[in-house]
């Protein structure tokens, strides 16, 4: 607790940990860094996870932390975000302990896939005491009161567990990539992005949007404490994709979901997992994983939907092979059939 000048003693802000994922993306994680340093939030820690990148990351990361490496954005627009000097000038370097540093590098052993990779992070910031945790991806720049805004609303709802951004399309800020997250239809196998592709001038009712949301983006989270105790980690049963869906699930009777959407947040979206976007089609990686993990979440959760996702998944893949894209097709049977990917 502080005390401001009349005497009236103030909370102290929440202790919020950031979880980041580092898979081969070192300049992407030293952009996202660099736009956190700018964050007007008090009390955070970043976590940064690595998954056993083979692009010396972690090198690059402590060169960037000890000073001698800067990544310049890739749209001159935001240079106020991300352009240098950052941590250097306000905390410790990068360190493999969190005492007394504003970074805390884990070395995964491997590429333990999303869920495992941010898990990493997860438990050792429970074990260091937070009361909130920010799971944000590392291809994604933030605005400087991003932070402020998700825990301001993840505190103002009652029960509420998971809290999402508006993310927005880092090549094209002004369009919405989803309002916080996806509104779910599991039993036919598909979700939807809220506010899609809609312009950030249009008008919205947030509090509607909101009440559809199904589950919230893993590309930008904030969950609480409660939750995480109550409900659990994410799940390490899909490697990728899903596991927010997942999560979600698991929660649903016991914890809300909520929308800051003051909070912006820009999102270059799947250059590492080969994602589809807009201006770019799914890879075959991709899309057996996409595929693989529905598989599992449905047959778990919602096994009547199975038929449905196994029609979506052939419709699919005949897509994939009228385009003559034989190993996406490939790629989209393996998944649903849940067998491995010949050379992945």
């Amino acid at each position: 607790m502080t005390v401001a000048p009349d005497g009236e003693t103030i909370p102290e802000a929440s202790a919020v940990a950031i979880i980041i994922l580092n898979w081969n993306a070192w300049a992407d994680t030293i952009e996202c860094l660099e736009s956190l340093a700018r964050l007007n939030y008090p009390n955070f820690h970043i976590f940064v996870c690595d998954n056993a990148s083979s692009d010396a990351s972690l090198d690059r990361l402590q060169q960037w932390a000890r000073g001698e490496l800067c990544i310049l954005p890739a749209r001159p627009d935001f240079a106020e975000y991300v352009t240098p000097p950052g941590f250097k000038t306000k905390a410790a370097p990068l360190a493999e302990t969190s005492t007394n540093a504003r970074l805390t590098v884990i070395k995964n052993p491997s590429n333990l896939g999303f869920a495992a990779g941010n898990n990493a992070g997860l438990r050792r910031a429970l074990e260091d005491g937070f009361d909130f945790f920010w799971v944000l991806n590392a291809d994604t720049v933030v605005e400087p009161d991003a932070l402020t805004h998700l825990v301001s609303r993840l505190e103002a709802v009652e029960g509420a567990g998971l809290c999402g951004s508006l993310i927005c399309y880092y090549d094209d800020p002004n369009l919405i990539q989803e309002a916080g997250g996806c509104a779910s239809y599991p039993m036919i196998g598909l979700s939807r992005r809220l506010a899609a592709d809609k312009k950030r001038s249009d008008d919205f009712d947030w509090r509607a949007l909101e009440a559809k949301l199904g589950y919230i983006s893993g590309a930008c989270c904030l969950v609480s404490r409660d939750f995480l105790e109550t409900v659990g980690l994410m799940s390490e049963a899909y490697f990728l994709y899903c596991e927010e869906i997942d999560w979600a699930t698991r929660a649903k009777g016991q914890f809300s979901l909520v929308l800051a959407e003051n909070s912006i947040i820009y999102h270059k979206k799947g250059l590492s997992t080969g994602s589809k976007t807009h201006g770019r089609t799914r890879s075959p990686s991709s899309s057996y994983y996409l595929w693989r993990a529905r598989r599992r979440y449905n047959q778990t959760y919602a096994p009547l939907g199975l038929v449905a996702l196994f029609g979506l998944g052939l419709a699919a893949s005949l897509k994939s092979l009228l385009r003559r894209d034989t190993a996406s097709a490939r790629a989209i049977l393996a998944g649903l059939a849940d067998r491995p990917l010949k050379n992945d």
